[in-house]
C-alpha cells in the first residue's frame, strides 16, 4: 500500500516521464512536417542571376532597349517616355528614380541588375534582391486582401502554390501584387507608370520544365499608363554556391540632382556638368545669405 509521500513521488515520476514523452512526441512530430514541407515545395535555393537576352536590363528582356522594348502605352505616356529618354541623350537622370536611391519597386525590381534569392516557407516566400536590398513578402498562408493596405515600393503580395504537373509537389506559384506607390518606372528608359499607383501585377513564377537551374517569371502588369496589360517572360539562373554582398546606393552614388538638373561629383568634391552647355546651379540662396 503506498503511502501518501511515495504515491507523491510515483506521481511526479510518472508526470516528469509522460511530459518527456509528450515533448520528444512533438519534437518527431514537428521534425516530420518539416521533412514533409521540404519534399512539398520545389527546391528554389541558391542565387539567381538575370538571363538578359538583348534587353541590356530593359523590362522585357526579349527585345533590344529603348524603343525596340515597344510598350503598349498611353499617348501621354509615350510623351513622356520621350521626354525621358530625350534626357538621357543630354546626358541626364533626373527622372530615373533608382539613381537618386529609391527603390525601382515592382515591376522593375524583378529585373534583378544583382541576384535574387528566393526563401519558401509554407507561410511566406521571400524575395530578396542584392541590389538596394529589395525585399518581397508573399504570403501564401491562405489570407484574404486587407480593407487597406500601406502603399510601398514592393507592394503587398497574395500567392498561391500549384501542383502544374501532378507529381504531388507543388511546383508553381501564382502571385498577385497590389498596394504600390510611386515614382515608379519599368526600365532604365523611363518608361512610365501611371501616377496613380493604382499597379497591379500578377506573376507565375516556376522553374523551367526542361533545366531545373533556371528559374521563370511570368509577369503580366495592369497600370493606367498602358493600353493593355503588358506581359514578360524573365528568366534567372541558379548559382549554386553563391557569395552575398551588401549593395548600398548612397556609398556610390555621384549624382546630384538640383532643380530638375542632373550633375556629378567630381574626385575633387565639385560639381560637374553632365552635358554640353548646362547651366551651373542657381546660387541665388547663398547670394542672399552672404549679404
Amino acid at each position: 500500500m503506498f503511502t501518501r509521500t511515495a504515491f507523491k513521488g510515483t506521481m511526479f515520476k510518472r508526470t516528469s516521464f509522460g511530459t518527456v514523452a509528450l515533448a520528444a512526441a512533438l519534437m518527431a512530430s514537428t521534425a516530420a512536417t518539416r521533412a514533409h514541407d521540404e519534399t512539398k515545395y520545389p527546391d528554389w535555393k541558391g542565387e539567381w542571376i538575370r538571363i538578359d537576352g538583348l534587353a541590356g536590363g530593359s523590362f522585357d528582356p526579349s527585345k533590344r532597349p529603348g524603343r525596340a522594348q515597344e510598350p503598349p502605352v498611353t499617348a501621354a505616356a509615350r510623351t513622356a517616355w520621350e521626354a525621358n529618354m530625350e534626357e538621357i541623350r543630354r546626358g541626364g537622370q533626373n527622372y530615373n528614380t533608382q539613381v537618386r536611391c529609391l527603390p525601382g519597386g515592382m515591376p522593375r525590381m524583378m529585373i534583378a541588375y544583382q541576384p535574387l534569392e528566393m526563401i519558401v516557407t509554407p507561410e511566406v516566400t521571400h524575395v530578396h534582391i542584392t541590389f538596394f536590398g529589395e525585399h518581397r513578402r508573399i504570403f501564401t498562408d491562405g489570407r484574404e486582401w486587407p480593407k487597406k493596405i500601406i502603399p510601398s515600393f514592393s507592394g503587398y503580395s497574395i500567392g498561391q502554390w500549384r501542383d502544374e504537373n501532378g507529381d504531388g509537389r507543388l511546383d508553381t506559384l501564382d502571385v498577385e501584387t497590389r498596394g504600390l506607390k510611386g515614382p515608379r518606372i519599368f526600365d532604365p528608359s523611363g518608361i512610365p507608370l501611371a501616377d496613380d499607383n493604382l499597379t497591379v501585377t500578377k506573376e507565375r513564377i516556376y522553374l523551367d520544365r526542361q533545366n531545373p537551374d533556371i528559374l521563370r517569371d511570368e509577369l503580366t502588369v495592369f497600370d493606367n499608363a498602358l493600353t493593355r496589360p503588358w506581359s514578360v517572360i524573365r528568366g534567372y539562373a541558379r548559382g549554386r554556391d553563391p557569395v552575398w554582398h551588401e549593395d548600398s546606393c548612397a556609398e556610390n552614388n555621384q549624382y546630384v540632382f538640383i532643380h530638375g538638373e542632373s550633375y556629378l561629383k567630381a574626385a575633387d568634391g565639385r560639381l560637374m556638368p553632365t552635358r554640353k552647355d548646362q547651366p551651373a546651379p542657381d546660387l541665388k540662396f547663398f547670394s542672399q545669405a552672404q549679404k
